[in-house]
């Protein structure tokens, strides 16, 4: 009886079996040959400038209405000129005077009839005369408003026989040939087209092609060049604002302060072709902050840690720029979940995560 209760001992309960967790995945798509962003832009003067007179006075005369063209060195307006002819009329007089009685002294101080402090005082007075005279001729000039460059007339702030005074704005005028269409782009593109930008000679082909569009003629593309990029983003929307040029075109009107959507295709540009998407819960950092995703063995189903490099953030996608390849699954929901090795189990393909038709390409 002792025999067989030794050998019938009860072995305990068994090891316990580690959990499978089941885990939402999703496969790394490699990057678009077609990569393609549109932006919400609007319409600027390339070239602006509000004018005014540069003395006060009345308005007499203004002599182009809102949205005329006006040709470079026209003139816009003038001040009434009376009060200025009499003051020239005055200081012509002074100086006549004054000239007169230099020109004199220059042949008594020859002969030692003047003194040398009389002579200086005439000179000075002279100059002095002929200094105004030159002041007030300047003023009766600056009573005529003229165009600096050729381009639209945009706004009137006056009306004739107004007072306004010294540079106060009058009109504001605005180049008509040429046009500025301004976005704001994300951090991640910002350094794209910089770089384009630093490498890529004026005179060679840009690798970024930019469009505009227009609300009522979306079948018309008006092409873009870069003209300038922000160095400093806007503190509400951690945005950059990107500046390009457009020919005011002659098919339709467009004028300063209108809408439209810019298309910029990035898609001869390697760092963005292969530009990755992901659930922003698929990232996750460690304990030094580095991002990373964990990488689903398609055999053993157990995860991995696979570090990865990260770049602009739209709503809950993430771009990836670097750490991974097309193909690849990656679990998509549950990272911070995960550990090394771990065993998951898929969900089912009804529960699993699938793209939406707002996901940024």
């Amino acid at each position: 009886m002792f025999f067989l209760a030794g050998c019938g001992a009860d072995p305990g309960p068994p090891a316990p079996v580690a959990a499978v967790r089941p885990v939402k995945t999703v496969t790394v798509s490699g990057g678009s040959a077609d990569v393609r962003r549109s932006f919400p832009a609007r319409i600027e003067a390339a070239r602006r400038a509000e004018l005014g007179f540069r003395v006060s006075g009345t308005v007499k005369e203004l002599l182009f209405k809102e949205g005329d063209n006006v040709p470079e060195g026209a003139t816009i307006a003038r001040l009434d000129p009376t009060d200025f002819r009499i003051v020239l009329a005055d200081r012509q007089a002074v100086f006549d005077n004054a000239q007169r009685n230099f020109r004199r002294a220059n042949e008594l101080i020859g002969a030692g009839n003047i003194s040398k402090l009389d002579f200086d005082r005439m000179e000075a007075n002279f100059k002095s005369t002929e200094a105004a005279l030159k002041q007030a001729r300047q003023d009766l000039a600056y009573t005529e408003l003229k165009a600096p460059f050729a381009g639209r007339l945009a706004k009137r702030y006056v009306e004739r026989f107004e007072e306004v005074m010294a540079k106060m704005s009058v009109v504001s005028l605005q180049q008509s040939d040429a046009l500025d269409v301004k976005i704001d782009v994300p951090e991640a593109l910002v350094r794209t087209i910089r770089a384009e930008r630093a490498e890529v000679p004026d005179a060679a082909q840009p690798q970024t092609e930019a469009w505009a569009e227009f609300e009522g003629m979306p079948e018309q593309r008006f092409a873009l060049t870069v003209k300038e990029v922000s160095t400093r983003a806007d503190p509400r929307t951690q945005t950059f604002e990107a500046t390009f040029s457009m020919p005011n075109p002659k098919s339709m009107v467009v004028l300063p302060g209108m809408t439209a959507t810019v298309t910029i295709d990035f898609s001869r540009i390697s760092a963005v072709v292969e530009l990755i998407w992901l659930p922003a819960a698929a990232v996750v950092a460690d304990a030094t902050l580095s991002p990373h995703v964990w990488l689903l063995d398609p055999v053993s189903l157990t995860v991995s840690k696979r570090p990865v490099q990260v770049g602009d953030l739209q709503g809950d996608r993430i771009a990836i720029t670097g750490g991974l390849q097309g193909g690849e699954e990656i679990v998509a929901v549950g990272a911070s979940y995960m550990a090394q090795g771990m065993k998951v189990s898929r969900m089912k393909q009804s529960e699993q995560a699938v793209p939406r038709a707002d996901d940024p390409r």
